[in-house]
Formats: structure tokens, sequence, C-alpha cells
């Protein structure tokens, strides 16, 4: 049975991964609104504060529900939000779900997401009992899909103009990967 109560934050050698608090509306507006992070996300961008305030109240929402859990990343010696990663689309009766992140691109290149996406991955398996763990990447996003297959994810499928975005047709990667492989 998947469980994702209570909270638990995950700490790494250089990041903190915490709750979602308020205060983190501004940083994540600046993250949901930068073209640069969302270039490769079929998702509306942020045009307002109020948009984060909106998405901090939906993510704890999920967890209360325990639809959905997702990390304020944070360096270990500054509380600023610098990325969020979490798990969505859960499928509790396949124990599963989907892992999904975001980085300020001030941090990128630095191995900072690998740690957030390993640390993050062990919790699924070890804490909450993910038997898989999914990403669904745009095939363009060289960054992303580098990322996970070094850690540990395979390519599962390259999915045909699967999403509809602005009257576009875009295609998806299908990542997986097992609790034992």
């Amino acid at each position: 049975m998947i469980h994702l109560l209570p909270f638990q934050p995950i700490r790494t050698s250089r990041l903190t991964l915490r709750a979602f608090r308020p205060e983190d509306a501004a940083a994540l507006f600046a993250l949901r609104s930068d073209e640069r992070v969302m270039r490769h996300m079929a998702r509306p961008r942020a045009t307002s504060v109020a948009d984060a305030e909106k998405l901090i109240a939906t993510i704890a929402k999920d967890l209360a529900e325990e639809n959905g859990i997702s990390w304020a990343i944070t360096l270990q010696d500054d509380d600023t939000l610098i990325g969020t990663i979490g798990f969505y689309r859960i499928k509790k009766e396949h124990l599963g779900g989907e892992v999904g992140y975001l980085l300020h691109p001030d941090h990128w290149g630095k191995g900072m997401m690998g740690e957030a996406l390993e640390a993050v991955v062990a919790f699924g398996f070890d804490a909450i009992g993910f038997h898989r763990i999914e990403a669904d990447t745009d095939p363009l996003n060289d960054a992303s899909n580098r990322l996970l297959e070094r850690h540990g994810f395979t390519r599962e499928a390259h999915l045909r103009e699967n999403v509809l975005w602005k009257g576009q047709w875009l295609d998806t990667y299908l990542w997986g990967r097992l609790a034992h492989p």
C-alpha cells in the first residue's frame, strides 16, 4: 500500500528537500515563468505570484489526499527555493508514480538535479514502496533525457504526437525505472 504521509524532508550532501511554504511563492513564480525552465514543458507559464500561490495550495491538497508529493529544493546553507521535484500521477493500485522536476538555470550543470533525483527515487522505492517510477520528457530536452539515463531510467517508448499543446502535436519519451531491475 502506498502512503505519502507523514511528509518527510530529505537531505543530500548539498541539498535540503523540504515542504513548500507560502513564502516560496515568489521563487516558484520565477521558475514557472522562466522560458528557459519551461521551454520543454507543455504546461501554462505562471503569469503572477498568485499562480504560484495556487500551485503551492494544490501541492498541499495533493499531499493531504495522498495523490502526490513534492519537495522544494534548497541549498543546505540557503533556504531559498531553487527547484522542485516530486511524484505525480501516482498509481496506487500499481505501486508507481511519475517523477517531475524543475531547477533554476543558475544551478544547471552542477549535478544538483541528479543529486535530488537519486534521493527522491530512493525515497520513492524505500519509504513510499513504489515498484516503478516513470518520467515523461520532451525528446528535444537533451539535458533531462541524459539525466534520467544516467540515473538508471530506461527509455521505453517514443510516443508520437500524444500531447496537444497550443495547437501543435508534440512527441514525448516515456522513461521507467524499477525498484529491483
